[in-house]
């Protein structure tokens, strides 16, 4: 988890009171942190990934106020239009086609308030920027730059700056190679063609994201007033939660937020925008999961505690809570402000002698064989997307869509492994080969006869990425497998999008198809832009259980 170190002064300044080491301590331990260090001088607490507006002084300052009942409620963010606009080229389309920009002035910089701009920006960058993969940060000073600014993709030979820190200008393949931003992040942009490009009216380069941003354009000091400030990436919801998380932090340092007008060809939107969302707050929902009585008018004093509004039936969640995605999340806020300390204990009236689960045993063991092969157990999430799941795996499968999803990221349930799988030893094709990994996770299918309508299934996925890799070394694991648990195959040449012809087949027990293998089709490493051939396989594991269990 993050950890933030903040001075104890500011924040005391920020919340508006002051309190005893001891009751600090307790409330911020209740608050959803776990706090490491107080002393005079400062606060050292680590703040959990669902929680990045907390990552700064003024936002961690924010919800603690709020949570002591100091200054609760929903903080209000006055928004002015600056008329200044930003122009996304097309040519970004397949290198990072998304960025969402605000103008903060007014702001009186000194050595410790940049230390704060920079603290948040690059704890963003590592945890919900994944790293500057989903999204990158940049701030710039409003007198060095001539509005509009325009955001294209170039050849990274007609890239010329000088980086940040840097002594002279470079080309952009030349600051991959030889600048530290460009070593740590390089990966990011390896493969492409085009690299993306801030440029403003004076064709002056603000930065190359997600790498570095330009020494002369892009360098904050205490003479600067006015910063603009954009974020990049491919899914637009996120960077508006993202940049609303900056622009809050930026407007409780004193600065006057200005919107801009985004040109996304005959598109127009306008950013940032820090009006809250509103979402059904189900009491009936949220006393059951808690155990708790409560009428609304409760629900909505703790709903304010901990910053949220409220208004006939429906809370007004702030612009920046990137994490509130269901009644459950409130239902969290909730109890948290009501205080776990306050919740009574009761003994279960119910009676039972504890025992593993024997399928979670069957499990267990193969992912035991498989380490014992050299694999890397990988954990991947149920949530996806199509072009993961179909696309750029070459095949189409039946998916199950969220209703309601708020990222183009995670709006479908997996309904195989194998690409999660992929996408992992894409993200690490900057690290040394072999890579042998798996993952067990559970997939997802519309069956009418479940009481759901959705059938769920537990599958691994066990991939070999390396430079001689073969169908031949693949199934001399699936051999090893089944002869370690004692079960009898049989398997039968297939077609398969995303496996090579002739080198696919289906695999099934007691008639019954439980499985993929195959060597990877060259298309679908092309999509994920690697370079070494991948053999693979997927093992319906609820099935396969069945079967043993018959």
């Amino acid at each position: 988890m993050p950890t933030i170190t903040i001075n104890r002064k500011v924040f005391e300044k920020y919340v508006g009171k002051k309190l005893p080491d001891e009751k600090l301590k307790d409330r911020i331990s209740m608050l959803g942190t776990d706090l490491e260090d107080v002393n005079e001088d400062e606060i050292t607490v680590e703040v959990f990934p669902n929680r990045p507006d907390m990552l700064s002084v003024q936002g961690f300052s924010r919800a603690f106020s709020s949570f002591i009942g100091e200054k609760t409620g929903l903080s209000q963010y006055k928004v002015i239009p600056s008329k200044e606009k930003m122009i996304v080229d097309s040519s970004v389309k397949d290198v990072r086609p998304y960025t969402v920009c605000a103008i903060v002035r007014g702001l009186k910089f000194d050595d410790e308030k940049i230390k704060e701009v920079i603290e948040i920006q690059e704890k963003l960058h590592v945890t919900y920027g994944r790293n500057r993969k989903k999204v990158a940060i940049g701030v710039y000073p409003c007198e060095k730059i001539k509005f509009p600014i325009k955001f294209m993709s170039q050849n990274p030979k007609d890239i010329v700056f000088r980086p940040l820190e840097a002594s002279k200008e470079m080309n952009a393949l030349e600051i991959l190679e030889k600048h530290s931003a460009g070593k740590d992040y390089g990966h990011l942009l390896e493969g492409k063609k085009n690299f993306p490009v801030f440029r403003d009216a004076n064709n002056e380069v603000l930065s190359m994201p997600p790498i570095i941003n330009s020494h002369k354009t892009g360098k904050v000091n205490e003479e600067t007033k006015d910063v603009f400030i954009e974020c990049s990436g491919f899914d637009f919801k996120v960077l508006e939660n993202c940049l609303n998380i900056i622009i809050a932090a930026l407007y409780e340092m004193g600065g006057k937020v200005y919107s801009m007008e985004l040109e996304y060809g005959t598109k127009r939107y306008t950013t940032p925008n820090m009006n809250p969302e509103e979402m059904e707050l189900d009491i009936g929902y949220i006393n059951k999961l808690l155990g708790l009585d409560l009428k609304e008018n409760d629900a909505k004093k703790l709903l304010e505690k901990m910053g949220y509004g409220h208004n006939k039936g429906k809370a007004l969640i702030p612009s920046y809570r990137a994490d509130i995605l269901h009644q459950s999340d409130l239902a969290e806020d909730i109890a948290i402000a009501y205080g776990y300390e306050h919740f009574q204990e009761e003994i279960p009236k119910v009676a039972t002698i504890a025992e593993e689960d024997k399928f979670e045993i069957f499990k267990n063991k193969i992912a035991d064989l498989l380490v014992g092969l050299k694999f890397l157990e990988a954990s991947t999430y149920n949530l996806t997307n199509e072009t993961t799941q179909c696309k750029k795996m070459n095949t189409k499968v039946p998916l199950v869509y969220l209703s309601n999803s708020i990222s183009s990221d995670y709006d479908v349930l997996r309904a195989w492994v194998t690409p999660n799988v992929i996408e992992i030893l894409s993200n690490n094709r900057h690290h040394e080969y072999p890579q042998k990994i798996f993952a067990i996770g559970r997939v997802f299918k519309k069956e009418k006869n479940e009481d759901t309508g959705i059938k769920e299934d537990e599958r691994i996925s066990v991939a070999i990425a390396a430079e001689k890799t073969n169908y031949t070394e693949i199934r001399q694991v699936l051999d090893y497998l089944f002869r370690s648990i004692d079960v009898k195959y049989d398997i039968k040449e297939t077609e398969h999008g995303s496996f090579i012809e002739g080198r696919a087949a289906r695999v099934s027990v007691t008639k019954k198809n439980i499985a993929y293998i195959g060597e990877i089709n060259p298309l679908v490493l092309e999509n994920w832009e690697l370079e070494v051939p991948i053999a693979a396989f997927e093992i319906n594991l609820t099935e396969l259980y069945k079967i043993i269990k018959k």
